[in-house]
């Protein structure tokens, strides 16, 4: 039986289809809390009377764009005695529900990016923290202020009970304190972005990073305990009403209680990302995650679920498969691990693991202090055999080698990270890419590479493989010149050239992405440009690709530049014709064909952009795979930029996107544009991983019709790990 301080499964509540981003303990009806969903949906629960002492659904809340990412609750009012719901969004937008109907009240305006966290206080006042950098404060359906200070995405925002105090942390590593819209104070410590933030007192609070820690701070900008455990980014945190007592839920698939600054008890659960918890009035922890599910875990015996649920949950954890990439794990050498006997031996510590060896499979089992007993939490897939040698850090990661390399004589030396399962080839192109270096030196590094790892690599470049988006055949260093294509194979974009699947090809070598160089819409028929009402809008979709013409029309006057993206963007408002938005699409994407037109489109991204993504809800194939070139472009343009708000609306667009686009071509190409995007830019993959990027193209994965998103799908993944 359970120790009264030990938390079991209480109830799963299904309703959501997509992952659960935010819980927050509601006011009305007692013991009732919120929930909203990349479904795009919020959702009220209830306590329900029955056998199962599950939830039920009371009330459903529409109005979203796009996913939800967060929730707050707003007290009760002399007008609104029940209180308020404020929900953020992927579309930017803030909505603010009531009770009584499944629309908003009203829908706050004002952040140029997603909104991803909230907090309520006091008068009805509410702050808004967003990717935009800023976090906002509104009163009375209207923007008061804008705390502006933070250099990359704001996470975390909360309001402190001392009355104006606000707190905001970031991807920038900082948490700033907020007075009357003036910083205060900024608290350094954290290694990587905060994603966290919640009150202990008037003096203290807490915070979670992607650092895998917990910090307890004062807020006169003292760090006071440090606390670790988790194993992977901390997503959220609560706080018991004792105000020293608290929960954590992370990357690592776990939820973690802590009591008397110790982590008491550690719970795993059957999907990857635990995004957020809550403390509900009768000490009930409720926990969001990627699979949809919200589950409720309870330390009261009498609501504890029954011993065939409990067992249930227990079975279906123990079927999960673990990635040993996570980190979770450490190194795994099989021939190493010991059999099912060594679970014989008790454990140490709450939360411990240990793997077996049990046949030709890995198994790992988690230590449970309260029940005294190994608990299979799932197998270990992807292990590795091969004895490796102590890992390298370099730049927050771990490495076999990091080599230094000096290309020119007496010039800077340069740091080659490389790990043996990697391509020696795509290394070396990979590196001279990021140093700006030349193609002519690929053999030198890659041969390097080779002989100063003793042949540990997973063999030589392919044979023959083509370029998928030129039709070319790749350059393979000691091949010779690049030959054309086979004949009877399509390019991935242009529907000429050559390529070959993933079945042809000897190594996993990204032929895909980062995509640098403009895709073009160059086929015209003639005989459809003189039948169309405005012939002259596809003339100049094909003429904008001539240099000449490109420089004229978009860069001899910078007042001629802005009319002429003004006049495209005119088209394609929603009410427009669709021969219209889709030719004024693939006229903007041919300006990137030419300097001048890629420079005047980067400086009106973001309008071009949210036009754009306007047109994401048209049922119409040729727009889709018009606007996912567009997206692709620009991410092309962005590739290698410190551009993090701009990445930020590529990574929002494209995400919008993929929820309503069907045509496969289109898919494909917003999946290059994600992978361009996050390629070697760790913030842009932290990102993509938060907007929820890995659940939702995870099902593209298995597509072999045609090979290409499949495996280009695959290779956004493996980015995103």
């Amino acid at each position: 039986m359970a120790t009264p301080n030990s938390y079991k499964l209480s109830c799963s509540i299904p309703g959501h289809e997509m992952d659960v981003r935010g819980l927050s303990a509601a006011f009305f009806p007692d013991g009732a809390f919120v929930s909203v969903s990349r479904d795009r949906t919020g959702r009220v629960w209830v306590p329900n009377s029955s056998p199962d002492r599950g939830f039920t659904e009371m009330h459903c809340m529409t109005g979203h764009q796009n996913f939800v990412s967060c929730v707050c609750i707003i007290a009760p009012s002399d007008t609104y005695p029940r209180g308020l719901i404020a929900t953020g969004g992927n579309d930017h937008n803030i909505c603010v529900f009531t009770l009584d109907q499944p629309q908003p009240l009203f829908t706050l305006k004002g952040h140029k990016n997603t909104v991803c966290t909230l907090s309520s206080g006091k008068f009805g006042t509410l702050l808004s923290g967003s990717w935009d950098t800023t976090a906002k404060v509104w009163l009375n359906e209207k923007c008061m202020m804008t705390l502006q200070g933070h250099t990359a995405a704001v996470w975390a925002v909360v309001i402190l009970p001392e009355q104006g105090l606000m707190l905001s942390g970031s991807a920038d590593k900082t948490i700033k304190l907020w007075k009357a819209g003036h910083c205060e104070k900024t608290f350094t410590g954290h290694e990587d972005c905060v994603r966290g933030l919640a009150v202990v007192s008037d003096l203290e609070f807490f915070s979670c990073s992607n650092d895998t820690s917990i910090r307890r701070w004062l807020v006169t900008g003292e760090c006071v305990q440090v606390y670790y455990s988790h194993t992977n980014y901390i997503y959220s945190l609560a706080v018991f009403p004792n105000g020293q007592d608290f929960v954590s839920t992370g990357e690592d698939r776990t939820l973690r209680i802590w009591k008397q600054g110790e982590c008491q008890q550690t719970i795993r659960l059957p999907a990857q990302s635990v995004w957020c918890c809550c403390i509900l009035p009768n000490g009930d922890i409720a926990v969001g995650a990627s699979d949809g599910l919200i589950r409720v875990f309870t330390e009261v015996e009498d609501r504890m679920a029954s011993p065939q649920d409990l067992q249930a949950f227990e079975d279906e954890l123990s079927k999960t498969t673990i990635d040993p990439k996570t980190g979770d794990l450490g190194d795994i050498k099989m021939e190493d691990l010991p059999g099912r006997d060594h679970l014989d031996e008790p454990g140490n510590r709450e939360g411990q693991t240990r793997l077996i060896k049990e046949g030709q499979k890995v198994e790992a089992y988690q230590w449970s202090v309260a029940d005294s007993r190994w608990m299979k939490i799932g197998d270990v897939v992807g292990g590795s055999n091969q004895q490796t040698s102590k890992k390298v850090n370099y730049e927050g990661k771990e490495y076999d080698f990091v080599f230094t390399i000096d290309i020119n004589e007496g010039g800077p030396s340069m740091k080659l990270p490389y790990n043996v399962t990697d391509d020696p080839w795509l290394t070396a192109h990979n590196f001279l890419q990021k140093n700006e270096l030349s193609p002519m030196f690929l053999d030198q590094v890659a041969n390097f590479i080779i002989e100063n790892t003793k042949g540990h690599t997973l063999g030589a470049a392919p044979p023959s493989a083509a370029d998928p988006f030129t039709g070319t055949g790749r350059y393979i260093p000691g091949s010779g010149t690049p030959t054309g294509a086979p004949v009877g194979a399509a390019d991935p974009f242009t529907g000429g050239g050559a390529y070959s699947s993933a079945a042809s090809r000897q190594t996993s070598t990204n032929i895909y992405f980062p995509k640098t160089d403009g895709v073009t819409f160059e086929q015209a028929n003639a005989t459809q440009i003189m039948d169309i009402v405005f012939p002259v809008l596809d003339i100049l979709r094909l003429a904008v690709r001539h240099p000449q013409v490109n420089e004229s029309l978009c860069g001899g006057d910078a007042d001629d530049g802005v009319a002429l993206c003004n006049h495209l963007l005119s088209l394609m408002k929603p009410q427009a014709r669709p021969a219209n938005q889709m030719l004024a699409l693939r006229t903007l994407c041919n300006c990137f064909s030419g300097w001048r037109g890629r420079a005047l489109l980067l400086a009106q991204r973001e309008a071009v952009l949210s036009h754009a993504a306007d047109l994401c809800s048209v049922c119409n194939k040729n727009i889709h795979i018009a606007l996912a070139t567009l997206v692709l472009n620009y991410a092309g343009s962005l590739h290698g930029q410190p551009d993090l708000e701009a990445k930020a609306q590529c990574l929002s667009v494209a995400s919008a996107a993929l929820e309503s686009v069907q045509d496969k071509e289109a898919v494909f190409r917003l999946l290059v544009a994600l992978g361009t995007t996050v390629a070697s830019d760790q913030t842009a993959q932290d990102l993509a991983k938060s907007l929820g990027v890995t659940s939702q193209i995870a099902k593209y994965t298995s597509v072999t019709d045609p090979a290409k998103v499949g495996e280009c799908c695959q290779l956004v993944l493996k980015e995103l790990q």
